[in-house]
């Protein structure tokens, strides 16, 4: 299959090993949360495991570069793009009237003028926002979705969906969501082809690597585009008791679930990485198995025998299966690295996401095994050195999985709030984190008090045993001077939350820059075999020119001043 399938697939082997070392934070969360159930221990091992989880990342990284380089030196692929890939027929055809001298090799090619490609640069970045907007506009109607199924449900006459009205809005709008991500795939497909054939690459792996960013940008925006709004956005603009905002005056914003957005966020994830895991998976094996099942079924219907068939060569009953997709294994690259972004951005709201992406690649391994051997034409051999733009765009995933877990952490989940009332609010305040009651009253001071009174004489029924209800935010009470204003512990909170921030991502950052400090590209014995390398090389030069020399002086009867005697 030549060197750039054996590069998919030993990345491929890699990722699996990295998912389930991957579940080596899950055995220590499962300890710790057994044996240390103060606020402090259980906060500190929920850190410590994030941060294992985006240092195992790191590691995969870092070891890949690894592998990568003793198979570039193994296969004698070093710098070989820079000095044998040829030019594209179209960027050959487009621009052969414009000439250049390459300074590398003295020779006249085709060139690009600068400022036809920074228009057509400008044209294609124009598209990528297009596409990203219309994600964006599709997230928005999602949104009126669950707030409008929000209000049916509420009221809805079946009692089981009327008392669980939250997550029937949550379900159906994730698989509203998947269909509206599976759907809009197929336009960011040939809308990245088309812009990156306006571009015009030079060689055909600049080619591929530009049409990998774009497939990668639209499908990423369009797979996380609601989970970043569940997140971050969820709830943080819906008002207050007696000042609710609306959208569009009609529908009041969506809030979280009463135990926290993390139900929702997790909910959100499982359903989409399970739905497109298997998505995926038919995909791969079960249309190609259809598709030839039709072309037998086509070549019987034209009175081709079973023994016929039989007697051909086998080159010629290959001919029959499907050949492999045109953008090669783009689509599988794709796959891999989305969901090693499932794994690592939000892997602080749904920690069995490694879990199944070790179970996913267990069985992708088998299912690309027997559809490139049973389903597909046998493709060209091709010879690549790396991965290509894939390895930078892990490497961004990974910087991002800090920062979005720092916020996950910080605003989404309750640690901050519950570390914070402990520290300052709660019983243990000058007694230390030892003891199981420290959070004994944090529910109480995490709500506010609203007066049923300011809504007015339709809410009297409401209003026969008490006159006031709680709601979850720290504002300060309708009695007070300031009613409804911003407590003193709200700022706390929100001071703890930046600073957490701030602390985790250089912590991360540093620990992350340690590991591939102490983790080198290439091994030891590749720098050896190499520098050995090197000097026979020399050495041959050096034996080579003295022999010319010898050669020389025996032809002439002359001596060299800077010949050995």
């Amino acid at each position: 299959f030549g060197k750039l399938r054996v590069i998919y697939w030993l990345q491929l082997i890699e990722s699996t090993k990295n998912t389930k070392y991957m579940k080596l934070p899950c055995y220590v969360s499962y300890v710790l949360l057994i044996f240390l159930r103060s606020a402090w221990p259980f906060f500190l091992s929920f850190f410590i495991i994030k941060m294992q989880f985006i240092s195992t990342a790191t590691v995969f990284l870092e070891f890949w570069k690894r592998r990568r380089a003793v198979l570039t030196y193994d296969w004698d692929l070093i710098d070989w793009e820079d000095e044998e890939e040829e030019l594209r027929p179209q960027f050959e055809a487009k621009y052969s009237q414009v000439e250049r001298v390459n300074p590398i090799t003295g020779k006249p090619e085709p060139f690009q003028p600068f400022p036809d490609k920074l228009s057509r640069l400008m044209v294609s970045v124009s598209g990528i926002f297009f596409m990203i907007s219309l994600v964006l506009t599709a997230v928005f109607a999602v949104v009126v979705y669950r707030l409008v199924a929000m209000e049916q449900f509420a009221s809805f006459k079946w009692y089981f969906i009327k008392k669980y009205w939250q997550f029937a809005t949550s379900g159906t709008g994730v698989c509203i969501n998947f269909m509206i991500i599976m759907s809009l795939n197929v336009v960011y497909e040939k809308v990245a082809y088309l812009l990156t054939d306006l571009e015009h690459p030079r060689t055909e792996s600049e080619w591929e690597n530009s049409f990998a960013l774009k497939m990668f940008l639209f499908q990423f925006v369009n797979l996380n585009s609601s989970i970043f709004y569940i997140a971050f956005f969820l709830g943080r603009f819906a008002g207050r008791p007696g000042k609710y905002n609306k959208l569009f005056n009609r529908w009041r914003l969506e809030e979280c679930h009463p135990s926290g957005c993390l139900i929702d966020l997790c909910l959100q994830m499982g359903v989409i990485m399970v739905l497109k895991q298997m998505w995926n998976n038919f995909m791969e094996l079960g249309y190609p198995l259809l598709q030839n099942w039709w072309s037998r079924r086509k070549m019987k219907r034209r009175g081709q025998s079973m023994e016929h068939k039989i007697s051909l060569p086998q080159w010629e009953k290959d001919w029959n299966l499907q050949p492999m997709n045109l953008h090669g294994l783009m689509d599988e690259y794709l796959e891999m690295v989305l969901q090693f972004g499932f794994t690592t951005i939000f892997v602080a709201a749904f920690p069995l996401a490694p879990l199944l992406a070790l179970l996913n690649n267990i069985i992708e391994i088998r299912l690309d095994a027997y559809k490139f051997v049973t389903q597909w034409r046998r493709p060209m051999p091709a010879r690549a050195t790396d991965i290509g733009i894939w390895y930078g765009i892990l490497e961004g995933i990974g910087v991002l999985a800090v920062i979005t877990n720092a916020f996950v952490i910080a605003i989404t989940s309750d640690y901050i709030p519950r570390f914070v009332y402990a520290y300052k609010y709660g019983p243990c305040t000058d007694q230390g984190y030892r003891q199981e009651k420290c959070l004994k009253g944090y529910v109480n001071s995490s709500l506010s008090v609203f007066d049923l009174s300011e809504l007015g004489m339709g809410y009297s029924g409401y209003c026969r045993f008490s006159l006031s209800y709680r709601y979850r935010d720290y504002r300060a009470p309708p009695w007070s001077s300031t009613p409804y204003e911003f407590t003193l512990q709200f700022w706390h909170v929100l001071a703890a939350r930046l600073a957490f921030i701030i602390v985790f991502e250089h912590l991360v950052f540093g620990i992350k820059s340690f590991i591939a400090y102490l983790i080198p590209d290439m091994p030891k014995d590749l720098c050896d075999r190499m520098r050995r390398e090197k000097y026979l090389v020399q050495e041959m030069m050096y034996e080579a020119e003295l022999e010319h020399l010898q050669r020389e002086r025996k032809k002439n009867g002359k001596q060299y001043h800077h010949e050995w005697p």
